[in-house]
């Protein structure tokens, strides 16, 4: 248990990041769920607004530091892709 008020205040704020920082990540996976669950039924629109916001919520993880940018720049390169091959 922590021995001064600074550390019980340190307690309480590394809580509230984790959740937080939780949610974040797990937006990210569902938004990217739902981009494929789109490619996979091959509509162009709903692809293309699903790539739209998993890619912005990629960006917004990425400036908070949640999430590595090289992993980010792979994430949307692959993105990009799948809507090209689904394209042409």
């Amino acid at each position: 248990m922590a021995n001064t008020k600074s550390a019980i205040k340190n307690i309480r704020k590394n809580r509230a990041r984790y959740q937080q920082n939780r949610a974040v990540l797990s937006r990210l996976k569902t938004l990217e769920k739902k981009f494929h669950s789109a490619v996979e039924s091959k509509n162009l629109e709903s692809s293309t607004l699903a790539s739209k916001s998993f890619i912005s919520a990629l960006e917004k993880a990425t400036k908070s530091s949640l999430v590595h940018p090289n992993k980010v720049s792979r994430k949307k390169s692959r993105t990009a892709n799948l809507l090209a091959s689904l394209k042409s």
